[in-house]
């Protein structure tokens, strides 16, 4: 074809391959186009069309199709090929019949071998404008996907230029991004859209999430942590039921002595302590030890704190050192619950007993025991080193845990009464049998505590209320102190030289002499002179002893009555 116009050819064909592809005819006027036949099967070899016009001198190839008429149409058909990316059609090598044109747009076709060969479906819509494949591999492969630019097609001008359906153009991007070749320069694409990034908002999706689970974990463990699980958990347990309790069980016991139970605090002389005391009657007088009260200078100094946490000042009555003894009294003070008082010489090894106090300043504390022993000779005192403030108790045993701070609290019964006043403790490594009023430290119970008979301190008590003063039974003899011997015996001189032995006294008029040696009091064996004085002052003054003596190897049995002395 040499009208002028440019050829442009994709790939030249072989000889007998472009034999076989028929041209079109020349239309009257000499300008029209040339169609091309549509793509075929590749189909066994036919003769020679011999309606087919001769082939060119040069092999026919698929060609641009140009509209030949004025120069400016032929521009206008160049800018459209530059400006609108056509269809490709690729060439069969051999092809029966040329395809039909769309319905919408009529197009000449060559006339038919008589007998033609069955059509097959085309690879792809026939391209109007004969644009040739750019590409490999060859006439059916198929074209790639090329991308159209939004727009309309001007119509071509001229007879015989059908203008064919232009598919409407969707608005917006185009669905590829390669490069057009035939596009015009300069003419950009329109940019891709950004795609957002999705590492990014999975990792914030996943920090999310981790918050989320974090705080959501977090709320059921702190459940799971209080309640045991998730679950509601219930532990068995008794039903409510009666709180009281027999009288003579150990709550019995506390429940009916504690209001009769007070605490004292006492200031002075540089120190403090604590110790306990017990209600004696309505008029406010309570009992406790000597050695609790004896460092108050005032009545100022001395504090009583009830069970029932009612706190009131009080004023010393009495107190004897001897006996270790004291009673202070309260005033102003309603509801008063005086503890009943039993009998010490009832008291028998093995009974029970409940001992009240504050051990260590922790008041109203309760312990149990049973009574270990009775009348052991217990001494307590003598920080001041002339013997003045020993004191001489005949005690009862008991292994109810008693500490620092139980002095002067009571030892009850079975039957919630006194039975006695808890005065001492044995230390562990300590020496001699005194306790809390001892010059040994403070130690704990190792279940050794003393206790002064009831009957005695009852006796003491009611001459201090009386009085302010306690008075001692005596025998009238000076005891020799430093004697080794089994018993407590009888000096050769007093004190300050005077006779051992009172005239007139209890024991000249028995007929006791200076040398002898003490051995039993009313049957009790006596092993030294501290025994005697114990044993001799758990009497009243005015009761009757028997003392087995022994006197220059012979045993003898002397009878007297107990005198009375004023005790300090």
């Amino acid at each position: 074809m040499n009208n002028g116009k440019p050829n442009w050819w994709s790939r030249p064909s072989s000889t007998p391959e472009a034999a076989r592809i028929p041209s079109p005819p020349p239309s009257g006027d000499g300008e029209g186009d040339f169609p091309l036949p549509a793509p075929q099967p590749q189909a066994a070899p036919e003769p020679p069309v011999a309606a087919a016009p001769a082939a060119p001198a040069e092999p026919p190839v698929p060609s641009v199709v140009l509209t030949k008429g004025d120069p400016q149409e032929q521009d206008q058909d160049q800018v459209r090929g530059q400006d609108q990316v056509q269809d490709r059609v690729q060439v069969p090598e051999q092809a029966q019949d040329p395809a039909p044109e769309p319905a919408s747009t009529p197009v000449p076709v060559p006339p038919a071998d008589p007998a033609p060969a069955p059509q097959a479906q085309p690879l792809h819509a026939p391209d109007e404008y004969r644009t040739p494949p750019y590409g490999e591999p060859g006439p059916w492969a198929p074209a790639p996907p090329v991308q159209r630019l939004p727009g309309p097609v001007p119509p071509q001008q001229g007879p015989g230029h059908p203008v064919p359906p232009v598919p409407p153009q969707p608005r917006g991007p185009a669905p590829w991004g390669q490069y057009d070749p035939w596009g015009v320069g300069g003419a950009a694409l329109p940019p891709a859209p950004a795609k957002r990034s999705r590492k990014g908002l999975a990792v914030a999706g996943a920090l999310v999430f981790a918050l989320l689970t974090g705080v959501i974990g977090g709320g059921i463990g702190a459940y799971v942590e209080r309640n045991g699980g998730l679950t509601t958990v219930e532990l068995p347990q008794a039903a409510a039921e009666d709180t009281g309790r027999a009288p003579d069980s150990v709550a019995g016991i506390a429940a009916s002595a504690l209001p009769g139970v007070v605490t004292l605090h006492v200031k002075g002389s540089g120190s403090s302590g604590t110790g306990t005391g017990f209600v004696l009657n309505t008029k406010g007088h309570i009992l406790t030890n000597n050695h609790v009260v004896d460092g108050a200078r005032s009545s100022a100094d001395i504090s009583v704190t009830f069970s029932s946490g009612e706190t009131a000042r009080a004023k010393l009555v009495g107190k004897d050192t001897g006996y270790d003894l004291a009673v202070v009294q309260v005033t102003g003070v309603s509801g008063l619950k005086p503890l009943p008082l039993g009998n010490s010489d009832n008291v028998r090894v093995g009974d029970p007993v409940v001992a009240i106090g504050a051990p260590f300043d922790l008041s109203n504390t309760v312990t149990s025991g049973i009574i270990s022993a009775k009348e052991r000779p217990i001494t307590a005192g003598g920080e001041k080193g002339d013997g003045s403030d020993i004191s001489y108790v005949d005690a009862l045993q008991t292994d109810a845990p008693i500490n620092p701070g139980n002095s002067g609290g009571p030892l009850l019964d079975s039957k919630a009464r006194v039975i006695g006043i808890n005065s001492a403790i044995r230390a562990a490594g300590g020496s001699g049998g005194d306790g809390e009023g001892g010059g040994a430290s403070q130690p704990g119970s190792i279940g050794l505590g003393f206790a002064i008979p009831i009957n005695q301190g009852k006796r003491v008590a009611e001459e201090l209320i009386r009085t302010g003063k306690a008075t001692h039974p005596v025998i009238g003899v000076s005891l020799d102190m430093q004697y080794n011997g089994d018993g407590a015996r009888v000096g050769e001189k007093g004190k300050d030289g005077t006779a051992s032995v009172t005239p007139g006294g209890p024991a000249a008029k028995a007929g006791l002499r200076p040398g002898d040696v003490i051995t039993k009091v009313d049957g009790q064996r006596v092993h030294n002179g501290e025994e005697l004085i114990v044993k001799i002052r758990a009497h009243r003054p005015g009761d009757r002893l028997e003392l087995t003596l022994n006197r220059d190897g012979k045993e003898l049995t002397k009878t007297l009555t107990l005198g009375s002395s004023q005790g300090t």
